[in-house]
């Protein structure tokens, strides 16, 4: 009985459990996904526009490269659709402050269109909210435990769901989760340990909704993450690309 139990447990946690394999190499990589690589950390970027890209702007990093069509950062010499670009400036939401979470914002203006093709492909911009239960795509690469001081090996994308706030509430009591933000994952999250590449983005229905602005845990593990709401800040998108 007690076996029988253990087993109907496992089977009904099957799809949490294995939304995150560290020793998982060969998932697909969005068109869209950006390694931001950096002599600091690296972060996640996503491609808005052919001289455009999109991500959280606690990734103001020294001496950023932009690496698209990548699928191994560690081992970028094998790669065959890679460009690597580098960028003309910097642009992050006016109101964003180190000391918060919100407007966690930053749009990167690269030296030189990119090239389209089946490996690199614009993310679209969102026309109306994320409804809650929406199904989204959150990417990110992830570490081996055992070798994470060089670049990230593990491209892993899992399939979460935009949650409500009182759901979201449940795991980050101590936040205020405003309006400009949504909460992606499952409740209340697992907080097992992992070392993943920032800002992960939420692409649901083909539309980028999210940039991920704090978890605490492992988006690919299916926690809830926080994540800046890309519908607040089109006027910003829109006016800065025309601006500059």
């Amino acid at each position: 009985m007690i076996m029988n139990l253990i087993l109907l447990w496992a089977v009904l946690n099957l799809p949490v459990a294995l939304t995150f394999d560290p020793n998982y190499k060969d998932d697909i990589t969005p068109p869209y996904l950006i390694y931001l690589k950096s002599d600091y950390l690296p972060c996640v970027g996503v491609l808005i526009h052919p001289l455009w890209v999109i991500t959280a702007a606690n990734c103001n990093l020294p001496r950023l490269q932009l690496i698209l069509g990548v699928t191994k950062p560690s081992n970028i010499d094998e790669e065959k659709y890679v460009q690597v670009v580098g960028y003309e400036k910097m642009i992050h939401h006016p109101q964003f402050s180190i000391t918060s979470i919100e407007h966690n914002l930053m749009l990167i203006k690269l030296q030189t269109h990119i090239e389209l093709n089946n490996y690199v492909k614009i993310v679209s911009l969102p026309k109306e909210p994320a409804a809650e239960d929406n199904m989204c795509i959150v990417s990110t690469w992830a570490y081996n435990l055992c070798d994470h001081y060089k670049d990230p090996d593990s491209l892993q994308n899992v399939n979460i769901s935009v949650i409500s706030k009182v759901e979201c509430r449940k795991a980050y009591k101590y936040m205020y989760i405003r309006d400009s933000m949504m909460c992606v994952g499952i409740v209340p999250g697992r907080r097992q340990p992992c070392k993943e590449v920032t800002a992960a983005p939420a692409v649901c229905n083909g539309v980028l909704q999210g940039i991920l602005t704090f978890v605490d845990g492992c988006v690919l593990r299916a926690d809830v993450g926080i994540y800046t709401r890309i519908i607040n800040y089109i006027p910003w998108i829109e006016n800065t690309i025309q601006n500059n």
